[in-house]
């Protein structure tokens, strides 16, 4: 379980492909003290570290992994979004987020607006359910309010502080990224559905039958 508040921007610095590609990724976050088979999120995806030298440490990713999120195209030198796992008795300063990415987007705009960086990414009608304004998502592992819902499209703000310590800065139209719906939100349309029975849609009206809402 991870919180979606980023630690470290690590380097990919070598890719292994094979039945299983194997990815080295430097870190500042003493990967000599990492435990062997903990969880790391890189780019929001769940991984297993399973070897460790110096600042650098090894994790493997399945060739499901690669087919449902953007690690198969990280090549060295390619900067990522790093998360240990969350301990218990840590601060949740973000949302739940589990490291399973829901579906890979990309990039539909960025521009400045104030002091701020806004974006907008390609939303999938399979996940567009679970999104609502002001709720959570996880975009490459980073916690953020989404700001606005389209048919196809919503859109984040990156404050100052977000936009230094992570890489969605330097993501530029047409760049895929990973995405994970909020988890209650998931849960929520998941007990709608099962209401609603066959085909039952998850519209605002099943969801205050199901009692959610005023």
């Amino acid at each position: 379980m991870f919180t979606g508040l980023i630690q470290d921007i690590g380097v990919v610095e070598r890719v292994i492909p094979g039945g299983m590609t194997d990815v080295w990724i430097r870190t500042a976050l003493g990967a000599k003290d990492f435990e062997l088979g903990e969880s790391i999120a890189v780019d929001g995806a769940c991984l297993t570290v399973v070897e460790c030298a110096g600042e650098s440490f090894r994790v493997q990713a399945a060739p499901e992994t690669l087919r449902r999120t953007t690690l198969g195209s990280r090549t060295p030198g390619t900067r990522v979004n790093l998360e240990r796992a969350l301990a218990l008795g840590d601060r949740l300063g973000g949302h739940l987020v589990s490291g399973h990415v829901d579906a890979v987007s990309e990039v539909l705009e960025a521009r400045p607006e104030g002091g701020s960086w806004v974006m907008h990414f390609r939303l999938s009608a399979d996940i567009a359910p679970f999104f609502i304004e002001k709720g959570s998502v996880a975009i490459d592992g980073v916690s953020l309010t989404v700001n606005s819902v389209g048919v196809d499209r919503f859109g984040v703000q990156l404050i100052p502080e977000t936009q230094a310590r992570t890489t969605l800065r330097s993501r530029a139209v047409g760049e895929r990224v990973n995405l994970e719906a909020d988890m209650i939100g998931k849960y929520v349309a998941r007990l709608v559905s099962l209401r609603q029975g066959p085909g039952g849609g998850l519209t605002e009206a099943a969801l205050k039958a199901a009692g959610f809402g005023g």
